[in-house]
């Protein structure tokens, strides 16, 4: 009988699949990084918790272009300053990717907000453009021109924040208890390069980061850098304290509270 392609796999294949994941090399990105200081009162806003808003309120948008071997993949987030317990790091909000197996990975594993969606990392020279955009609308743009090499960070651990959750079944909100993940990465930098330009942020009801107003622009970067990540869940939420942030993840907020449909498959 010829192989059932749906069929279970063998032992070594998947041996050999976890041993291919252990063995990747480093995966080089170029990437323009923007920070910068917005309302207080939002940042506290949009964290579900047990987060809670860091010492500034700060939002970070990152916009890369990865080399990865055979396809190219634009990746990007957009996330809040935030804190779990003496942990600090980011919230994001939305990661818009090029490519589904990026997106269902980061989702299904980490818990990420991922979304297909248009990145776009652009260098003429000294003249730098990248944007996120979805459904036609470059909810994030970041353009300017660089301005001079920046010394290299030393390697350096950097923490995310997910909730990993799925809509419950008959429509009833949550199918049991999020988990909180850290996802922490452990980023190297071969290449850092300042800009000097400004961040504009475009009405979108997808992707509302407009609601990030920038108050003050701390920095903008283009560089070149490898990352690695591992996460761990730190604890278990209560259904009823995140479902009020659940729309976060979906284009439509209702979708998370919709129940199957008479007769769909």
């Amino acid at each position: 009988m010829a192989r059932v392609r749906y069929g279970a796999r063998t032992e070594a294949e998947l041996a050999a699949a976890r041993a291919a994941n252990a063995a990747l090399p480093d995966i080089w990105s170029t990437g323009v990084v923007a920070l910068w200081e917005t309302d207080p009162d939002v940042v506290a806003a949009v964290l579900p918790p047990p987060l809670k808003p860091s010492g500034r309120p700060l939002v970070r948008v990152n916009i890369s272009r990865v080399d990865l071997p055979g396809y190219p993949l634009g990746a990007g987030s957009v996330a809040v300053a935030a804190a779990h317990g003496d942990v600090e790091g980011w919230y994001p909000l939305v990661m818009p990717m090029t490519h589904e197996r990026a997106l269902t990975g980061g989702r299904e594993v980490f818990g990420e907000p991922k979304k297909l969606g248009e990145v776009t990392v652009e260098r003429d020279g000294l003249v730098v453009r990248a944007a996120l955009a979805r459904h036609g609308i470059a909810f994030v743009e970041v353009r300017g021109a660089v301005s001079g090499p920046l010394p290299l960070p030393e390697p350096a651990d950097k923490t995310d924040f997910y909730f990993k959750f799925l809509p419950a079944v008959d429509g009833s909100g949550l199918d049991g208890d999020p988990v909180l993940v850290h996802c922490v990465r452990h980023e190297k930098v071969r290449r850092l390069e300042a800009v000097t330009g400004d961040v504009v942020l475009r009405e979108s009801m997808y992707d509302p980061v407009a609601d990030l107003p920038v108050r003050r622009l701390v920095e903008i970067t283009i560089g070149e850098k490898t990352t690695d990540q591992k996460g761990r869940v730190v604890e278990r939420v209560a259904a009823e304290a995140l479902l009020p942030y659940a729309h976060q993840r979906y284009d439509d907020p209702r979708q998370v509270l919709d129940g199957p449909p008479e007769g769909s498959v």
